[in-house]
């Protein structure tokens, strides 16, 4: 019997379709707010370097920067781990809960910690701290979510309805871009390093109880609910899972690189490349991505839709693949072309790229573990990929240039991302409208 199936015997009063549109409504609204809150540091880099960090040297405060944004990737991994166990052990729902409303306070503190010019050395700690909050949180919420909507969804539409959760990332990605580009261009400079830059993260605070309330009104997955029901819930899901899955966590850890590392070079560092190394305008450049961003939005529904009928794994080496065969000429097109329309080229090309793997991402990843350790083993693996290979690319990208001296130095990285991901593919199992591992 399907998991709409069930929902629908439990609620004969037609609830069921209400109840699923709620599920994933609260799942991508959370969503948008959780990637908003992570993603506009990284958008708002130059003027936290400034306000943050001594200006000795503008290089070294920008690594110290994006130094700070790898902290909070760091924290991924063991968010993933707690919240992960939470959430096999207590619910899917009250994990999601949990994370939305730890995101939300740190990042109102991030708008409103006091210069390095006004307490010296203890406003980068206090940055620190709030950063490693919000990468705890983050490393609970991607996996929770995925595993929420695959779990509500029939097997035919799995892809399709999981996919509304990276909707929510675009969204949440589209948001924080819009409002990064909207400052840039309305205010001086001067007003932009000294507060404008606060705006995001208190607009991040506000938006946060809104998907709180929605998540505090839906229903547990009836997958869940019916693991509860047969006493299947495992007494250390963390345990479980390396005992059990090691295999499938680190498919889906190898899987989730070439993903991590197309959103965070092209769609978040990016936009600080072409200000620092091509000189192109800040509000240009972050208009260029919220175009990006609205190709992720719109195009993730469809490739997920497309992943019910053609399968997973296609689509996968459409991404793979291309990262792997296109990562340098993307970033040789635009040091060369020097404009802003070779950058809005080469973001459309790189998001389409990721959209064939971030659009499959929620399914392919949920399906390949047990429902007892769906959530744990999910993030734990995503966690760490993101950490590892997400976090670090502006840092890793920011370095390769300085090191070398050659602007196209991280198009190497991407390329290997693509290569890493391709072997992953060739391993994983075909699951598109199969039940459920149990």
């Amino acid at each position: 019997m399907s998991q709409s199936a069930e929902l629908n015997l439990a609620m004969p009063d037609g609830r069921a379709e209400g109840m699923l549109r709620r599920a994933i409504l609260s799942c991508a609204v959370g969503q948008v707010f959780e990637i908003y809150d992570f993603v506009i540091y990284g958008f708002m880099a130059s003027a936290i370097a400034h306000a943050f960090f001594p200006a000795f040297d503008p290089v070294a405060a920008l690594l110290s920067t994006f130094a700070t944004l790898a902290v909070g990737f760091l924290f991924r991994p063991l968010g993933a781990i707690v919240i992960g166990s939470f959430g096999d052990r207590f619910g899917r729902r009250r994990a999601l809960v949990v994370t939305i409303g730890m995101m939300a306070i740190a990042t109102g503190l991030i708008g409103l910690i006091p210069g390095y010019a006004t307490i010296g050395i203890a406003a980068p700690i206090i940055l620190v701290v709030c950063r490693a909050f919000q990468g705890f949180s983050t490393g609970g919420e991607w996996g929770g979510a995925a595993t929420f909507l695959v779990e509500y969804a029939e097997p035919r539409q799995r892809g399709f309805i999981s996919s509304f959760q990276q909707s929510g990332t675009a969204l949440g990605l589209l948001l924080g871009t819009f409002t990064a580009a909207l400052l840039t261009y309305f205010l001086p400079i001067e007003s932009f390093q000294a507060w404008g830059w606060r705006i995001p993260f208190l607009i991040g605070f506000v938006l946060g109880p809104i998907g709180h309330y929605l998540r505090t009104h839906v229903a547990e997955t009836p997958v869940f609910t019916r693991t509860v029901a047969t006493e299947a819930v495992v007494r250390s899901p963390l345990r479980e899972a390396f005992a059990t899955e090691r295999g499938p966590m680190f498919i889906a850890f190898s899987i989730s690189i070439c993903p991590c590392v197309l959103y965070w070079m092209f769609l978040v560092y990016l936009p600080t490349f072409a200000q620092q190394q091509l000189h192109l305008a800040a509000s240009a450049t972050l208009f260029s991505t919220t175009t990006a961003g609205l190709i992720y939005l719109f195009l993730t529904p469809f490739i997920g839709a497309l992943s019910d009928r053609i399968g997973r794994k296609p689509l996968l080496y459409v991404s793979v693949l291309g990262t792997a065969v296109l990562g340098y000429p993307l970033f040789s097109l635009l040091v060369s072309w020097h404009s802003i329309g070779g950058l809005l080229l080469v973001q459309a090309v790189a998001t389409f790229l990721l959209t064939c793997n971030s659009g499959v991402a929620c399914a392919v990843l949920s399906e390949i573990f047990p429902t007892r350790v769906r959530y744990t083993a999910l993030s734990v693996s995503y966690a760490l990929s993101v950490a590892i290979f997400g976090g670090f690319a502006p840092l890793i990208a920011t370095a390769l240039i300085r090191m070398t001296s050659d602007s196209l130095a991280p198009a190497y990285y991407v390329v290997a991302a693509g290569a890493a991901s391709l072997i992953a593919t060739f391993l994983v199992q075909e699951r598109a409208r199969k039940p459920l591992l149990e």
